[in-house]
């Protein structure tokens, strides 16, 4: 995303244009709270403030509140893009770490769909073994209430940040 014209770090003359942190946080597409979040976190510097302590930002900071949005909508964790982001500070330094963090990512990614894959099996099996005509025998009631009776042993769930399993059944 390119910054809009009125919002350019440089002035015609050489002077530098400021963005407030509302300016920035519209530029990036974002809220105030997150670029202040940002901050907390450490992946945005903090910003010069003006004698009447409101936050200014230049248009590098304006570049790297884009990277690290677009790293997120990616699904890189903070860690990562904290990581990118002292690799980016550091032109000359060898990508392999780059590198590195996105073959990790891949494989993670590859995973969510492989799992995603034997959910959409499992979901398929249910709903071509049930009857559709009563509750009392609707395979996808029985499967449900019997952890055993599904294809695989492992499955996500909404809320599950790992596969759950039959081991972990309560």
């Amino acid at each position: 995303m390119g910054v809009p014209e009125n919002m350019s770090a440089t002035r015609k003359g050489g002077t530098r244009r400021e963005l407030s942190i509302g300016q920035l946080a519209r530029a990036a597409g974002t809220s105030v709270q997150t670029v202040r979040w940002y901050e907390q976190q450490g992946l945005l510097p903090r910003p010069e403030r003006t004698p009447g302590g409101q936050r200014r930002y230049d248009e590098e900071a304006l570049k790297r509140l884009v990277f690290i949005r677009h790293a997120r909508a990616l699904g890189l964790t903070l860690d990562d893009i904290r990581a990118l982001l002292a690799l980016a500070d550091n032109p000359a330094a060898p990508c392999e770490e780059a590198d590195a963090i996105i073959r990790r990512e891949l494989e993670r990614v590859r995973g969510k769909i492989a799992q995603l894959r034997a959910l959409e099996r499992e979901y398929v099996r249910m709903l071509e073994e049930c009857p559709a005509r009563e509750v009392r025998s609707c395979r996808i009631i029985e499967i449900l209430s019997d952890h055993d009776q599904c294809l695989h042993e492992q499955h996500p769930g909404p809320d599950d940040a790992v596969p759950r399993g039959r081991q972990a059944r309560g």
